[in-house]
C-alpha cells in the first residue's frame, strides 16, 4: 500500500476567485504539464499511484483539490459550482503556471469536467484521458429532469437536487462509514439500486466487497470530509441542469486525442455514441470496478504512459 507521507505537500494557489489546494510534482516548464482531476467523493490523493510514474516519464504533474474539496475554497452559492466555474479554475491554473495548454486526466466527476473543459476551452487542452465516465451527450432535455423521469425522485442525482440538505446531513453524520463502504472492490453482484444508494451506503454497518485502500489511506479521505462536509462537493450535482443550459451553444464535438478507460465491473455503462462526439478516442477496458486508478494502479499507469508516448 502507498505511504501517505510520500504524497507531495500542498500549496494554496489563488485562481478564478477561489483558492485551490494543489499538489504538484516534477519540473515546471518541462513543456509536459499534465493535470489530474479527481471525482466524487474523492481527493487529489486518489492519484497517489499515478504521480510518481508520470514524474518519472518527464511530466510536470499538477493535482488540484477542486473547489468544494480538501483545503480548497468552498463557496456558499450553489451556482459557484457550475461548469463554467469548475473549468475556469483549471484554465486559471494553467495561467498561473504559464502553460498554454496541457493534457487533462479526469476520473468520475473529474472526467465530466475535463470533457466539458475541452468543449469550452479547446485551445487549452492537447489531450484528454477519462476514467470511468464517458463523454455524455447533451440531448434535448435537461439531465436531472430526464433522470427523474427514468429513475424516480429517490435516484441520488435527483435527490441531491430536489431535496437539498438531506443527503448532505446523512453523509456528514456517517463520514467514515460512508467512505469505508464506498471505496470497495469485488462487490458481489446484486439487483440495481437506483434509489437512495448513497444514503444507504452511509448507513450500512457491514460493507460489501473488499477495501481498495489501507486504513491509513482511507483516513486521508475521511479526515478531509470530516473537516469540509459534503455540501460543496454535492453542489456539483446541483448544477447539472444549469450546465445543460450553459452548454447549449457550445460545439459538442471534441477533436483532441482522447483515451477512455473503463472498468468492466463498473455500473456506469460505456457510451454507444462516444466516437460520434470524440472521433479521435481510444477505448480500453480493465478488469476493475469504478475506482480504476486505485484498484488497478500498475495497469492504469501502463495504459496512460503508452498512450501519452503516442500523443
Amino acid at each position: 500500500m502507498f505511504n501517505s507521507t510520500d504524497f507531495p505537500k500542498p500549496t494554496l494557489i489563488s485562481v478564478n476567485g477561489v483558492e485551490l489546494e494543489v499538489f504538484e510534482a516534477g519540473q515546471q516548464n518541462t513543456g509536459k504539464p499534465i493535470v489530474l482531476c479527481h471525482g466524487w467523493p474523492e481527493h487529489a490523493f486518489s492519484w497517489r499511484y499515478q504521480i510518481p510514474a508520470l514524474v518519472k516519464a518527464g511530466y510536470h504533474v499538477i493535482v488540484p483539490n477542486q473547489r468544494g474539496y480538501g483545503n480548497s475554497s468552498r463557496p456558499t452559492e450553489v451556482t459557484d459550482y457550475d461548469i463554467e466555474h469548475l473549468t475556469g479554475d483549471l484554465v486559471a491554473l494553467l495561467d498561473h503556471y504559464g502553460y498554454e495548454d496541457a493534457t487533462f486526466v479526469g476520473h468520475d466527476w473529474g472526467a465530466n469536467v475535463v470533457w466539458r473543459l475541452t468543449m469550452l476551452h479547446p485551445d487549452r487542452v492537447n489531450g484528454v484521458i477519462a476514467l470511468a465516465v464517458p463523454y455524455q451527450e447533451r440531448g434535448d432535455r435537461p439531465w436531472i429532469e430526464m433522470m427523474e423521469e427514468f429513475f424516480g425522485g429517490d435516484y441520488y442525482f435527483v435527490h441531491f437536487n430536489r431535496q437539498p440538505g438531506i443527503a448532505d446531513a446523512v453523509l456528514d453524520e456517517n463520514t467514515a462509514q460512508f467512505l469505508r463502504n464506498m471505496f470497495r472492490k469485488n462487490v458481489p453482484p446484486k439487483a440495481p439500486e437506483p434509489g437512495m444508494i448513497m444514503i444507504n451506503l452511509a448507513r450500512a454497518e457491514e460493507p460489501l466487497g473488499e477495501p481498495i485502500m489501507s486504513d491509513s489511506e482511507l483516513e486521508v479521505f475521511v479526515s478531509a470530509f470530516e473537516k469540509t462536509g459534503f455540501t460543496g462537493s454535492i453542489h456539483w450535482y446541483r448544477n447539472l441542469d444549469r450546465n445543460w443550459h450553459l452548454l447549449a451553444d457550445v460545439n459538442p464535438i471534441i477533436q483532441q486525442p482522447a483515451l477512455m478507460i473503463h472498468g468492466d465491473r463498473d455500473v456506469i455503462p460505456q457510451s454507444p455514441t462516444l466516437k460520434q462526439f470524440v472521433p479521435n478516442v481510444e477505448v480500453v477496458t480493465l478488469d476493475s470496478g469504478h475506482n480504476i486508478q486505485q484498484e488497478k494502479p500498475e495497469e492504469t499507469n501502463q495504459i496512460i504512459l503508452e498512450w501519452l508516448e503516442q500523443l
